[in-house]
């Protein structure tokens, strides 16, 4: 059956061509023509050793990202601070930033450009290459945007009778740290389940960083796993459960374009049935 809300593997999207910065070359894939998303483009960035995502500008689209794997140096204007998995980053749109890898393993970001539904709308500017001498006095953190890594960041306390059945959910990214979106991060634990729901006021994109589970869009039912994209419009009942008896699910996602959870229009929706894990 061919499915309403498809998930997008990151392997089957094609290069970003010409994305160069400076030394080996990175891999950016950006997923555009995502029919009923309008609100933000995803993507997915690795830098190999030594490589850099070089100076640019966003002129018309805020960013929101986090690093999953391996790290560097990030920098907003003349600020740079260490970057590591589990740092989370707001660029606001117009503000000049880079990233140079100069650890000895490859650096994986996921991000959105935000308030955007095609590339040329995000306005972007290359700058000049980073200098080597231009990553000296690195700091803990960058005061132009948000920089926050996730172990700083308190878990949520969402009520299970609303269908939250997650393990471990955290908004790294919010209005309450100046955010007009919210970027999550959730870990669902064997059994755990994000029960039927819906957002009447935004869209959601999730990525799924590690593990296996069932997950529902509309009339959809469809196995989901590390390394896919899902892409849900706004008003569409969606959920997702770990079916594993060993192995959590960990993914990072988007509500674009609405600042705290109350904001994306939560409706639960119900709770997940045999008939819906059979299906």
């Amino acid at each position: 059956m061919e499915l309403r809300y498809p998930l997008i593997d990151v392997g089957s999207v094609e290069q970003t061509p010409g994305y160069d910065g400076a030394g080996p070359k990175s891999d950016l894939r950006l997923l555009t023509n995502i029919p009923e998303i309008r609100s933000a483009l995803a993507y997915h960035l690795t830098i190999p050793p030594g490589g850099s995502r070089g100076r640019q500008t966003n002129r018309n689209a805020d960013e929101a990202l986090i690093c999953l794997q391996g790290g560097g140096i990030a920098g907003v204007g003349s600020e740079i601070a260490d970057m590591s998995a589990g740092h989370c980053q707001f660029i606001p749109k117009g503000h000049e930033h880079f990233f140079v890898n100069n650890g000895d393993s490859d650096a994986v970001i996921v991000g959105y450009y935000l308030g955007v539904s095609d590339a040329s709308g995000i306005g972007l500017e290359r700058g000049t290459p980073v200098k080597s001498d231009e990553l000296q006095g690195a700091t803990a953190g960058i005061t132009e945007g948000i920089f926050v890594h996730l172990d700083d960041v308190t878990p949520e306390n969402m009520d299970r009778g609303d269908g939250w059945h997650i393990t471990d959910f955290r908004l790294p990214l919010s209005a309450r740290n100046g955010s007009a979106s919210t970027l999550f991060r959730a870990r669902f634990f064997p059994g755990a389940v994000h029960a039927k729901h819906r957002h009447e006021n935004c869209e959601e994109i999730y990525y799924v960083i590690s593990g296996q589970g069932l997950a529902g869009a509309g009339p959809d039912r469809i196995e989901v796993h590390s390394g896919q994209f899902h892409f849900i419009p706004r008003g569409v009942e969606h959920w997702l459960h770990n079916l594993s008896d060993t192995d959590p699910i960990e993914v990072v996602g988007i509500y674009a374009g609405a600042g705290s959870v109350k904001n994306t229009g939560y409706v639960f929706m119900g709770n997940v049935t045999e008939e819906d894990i059979k299906a």
